[in-house]
């Protein structure tokens, strides 16, 4: 087999929830159970962080391995979807996924996955755990995929579990409430393990405490301890003061994340860099400190409020919810800008209607749809812009819509690309 053909007959032969959307997700751990027990089960052969959450959590998990890598701890790294090549989900320290390894492990097992009839994304994970093991990381930072009650990573016994923001996002298999789907993401808080909750959402606390207290876990709203106040934005990065119980703690902390959103990130990295230091993981500040300065670097992180140009300025961000789309807006009203340009896409199960009614009706559009079963086709897309009353027109790629953008854009106004994680993965520059 090649890298190519590898991935033919994964997207092929295994129903992949990046492309076809609700009907690839499983209700049940049992096809993971299946993998991992025929794998001898690898997910208990190194130490793990366990991330989820509605926005946030990919940020969340690429600061945490940042930081433990910068403390000098073999650190592995899973994270979905990815943006341009599969191996980006699986990295150690910071080195993507070799392809043969790849390659062997679905050669070697594709008896098992035609006996189990696993998802793309449970064959994934079980990739993930087993080359995780391979490799005897110290520690593995774990990106929950959808959800978290019935996610495929939840068979994990970690260190610490994160929690960040609870928004609205995949209702139809997540719940319609908040409480709900708050429900779903606490069902990785684990017996006698350590949860933290990033931000304190008051309407839905409770959920979080009685799952706590169920499983005897002690719980952490990292927000009732750490203040992270904004210092000083650039477009490459911001500075923060972070004060732990009312005293200032991390003085001028860099991070080379743009993104305004990073400050309710924030307090549940470093309340898990804090409970991992109790546990006996050795964090020096100069750790902290590194790995918050240089996550991109260090970990290869793309498509968070990410500069792809100056003239004109030209940024990208997969946010795709209502929360996501709602803080890309704050930032964009930030710039203060002459004209936006805006280059948007969209998948077929988010409530794209009321996402669009978010979007102001000065920015110029651009309308497309991402190379994959799932986008919302660009003309539904079209009619739904016409009935809110926002200007643009329609484009039958990401490319197209892009070109386009940046032909009609004055050196001193703003293109922005967004709308799905699948839009921005098909920027060529990125």
């Amino acid at each position: 087999m090649t890298y190519q053909e590898c991935l033919d007959y994964l997207y092929q032969q295994l129903p992949m929830f990046q492309r076809i959307g609700n009907a690839a997700f499983k209700k049940s751990l049992d096809n993971i159970i299946a993998l991992c027990d025929a794998l001898g089960q690898p997910q208990h052969k190194f130490k793990t962080v366990h991330v989820a959450g509605t926005n946030g959590k990919g940020s969340s998990s690429h600061m945490l391995a940042a930081v433990l890598q910068s403390a000098g701890y073999k650190t592995g790294l899973y994270t979905s979807p990815h943006l341009k090549s599969f191996t980006e989900r699986v990295r150690v320290n910071g080195v993507e996924l070799p392809q043969d390894y790849l390659i062997q492990f679905v050669e070697e097992h594709k008896d098992l996955f035609e006996r189990v009839k696993p998802s793309f994304f449970e064959m994934t994970v079980a990739l993930a755990f087993k080359y995780f093991a391979d490799e005897q990381v110290d520690v593995a930072v774990i990106e929950v995929g959808l959800g978290g009650r019935l996610d495929s990573t939840n068979i994990i016994t970690p260190e610490v579990s994160l929690i960040t923001n609870i928004g609205f996002d995949h209702q139809a298999l997540l719940g319609d409430t908040l409480a709900e789907i708050a429900g779903e993401k606490a069902g990785i808080i684990k017996p006698h393990t350590p949860a933290i909750i990033s931000t304190k959402q008051s309407e839905i606390a409770q959920v979080f405490t009685q799952k706590a207290k169920q499983e005897q876990a002690p719980l952490y709203f990292a927000t009732d301890t750490l203040q992270v106040q904004p210092k000083e934005q650039r477009l490459d990065g911001q500075v923060f003061d972070v004060y732990r119980d009312g005293e200032l703690w991390l003085s001028s902390l860099q991070s080379d994340l743009a993104g305004i959103y990073q400050q309710y990130n924030l307090p549940g990295v470093l309340q898990t860099v804090l409970l991992l230091q109790e546990r006996g993981y050795i964090i020096p500040e100069s750790a902290i400190r590194q790995g918050i300065a240089d996550t991109k670097g260090i970990t290869g992180l793309k498509g968070r409020w990410q500069i792809l140009n100056d003239r004109p300025l030209t940024i990208c961000d997969t946010g795709h919810n209502l929360d996501g789309i709602k803080q890309i807006l704050a930032q964009l009203e930030a710039l203060n800008p002459k004209q936006v340009h805006m280059v948007f896409g969209a998948v077929n199960d988010k409530d794209v209607t009321t996402i669009m009614q978010l979007l102001p009706k000065r920015y110029t559009y651009y309308f497309c749809q991402a190379q994959i079963p799932r986008a919302l086709p660009v003309t539904e897309l079209k009619e739904k812009a016409d009935l809110i009353g926002l200007k643009g027109d329609a484009y039958t790629s990401v490319a197209e819509a892009i070109a386009t953008a940046k032909a009609n854009a004055q050196p001193d106004e703003v293109i922005f690309i967004g709308g799905s994680t699948f839009v921005v993965a098909e920027i060529e520059e990125l």
